[in-house]
């Protein structure tokens, strides 16, 4: 849903027509309410909302799943380290760098 001039309103006209922005906004509308000239904060369905949440939530596994393929892909191709011997070298180089 695109986003046009009458979809912008400041936090005073927001203030004064709260109950018909909701009505609005529970219609479909999504609106930007202003503070100052610049863009505040948005009002849209909790629906909507929800819906929003449950695509980043969605995201953030597909992002997950990446990286444990990224990860299954290094061990297939042998491209590890042993742990223990890893965080021994890095402490060693901290203890070097502190010295």
């Amino acid at each position: 849903m695109s986003i046009t001039a009458s979809d912008v309103i400041s936090l005073s006209q927001a203030r004064a027509n709260l109950s018909e922005l909701a009505d609005q906004v529970k219609a479909g509308a999504e609106k930007i309410v202003t503070k100052n000239g610049e863009s505040y904060v948005a009002i849209i369905d909790a629906q909507r909302l929800d819906y929003y949440h449950q695509l980043e939530r969605e995201r953030i596994h597909l992002l997950l799943i990446e990286d444990a393929s990224k990860g299954l892909a290094d061990v297939s191709a042998r491209k590890v380290k042993d742990a223990r011997s890893t965080l021994s070298a890095i402490k060693r180089r901290r203890v070097k760098a502190a010295g």
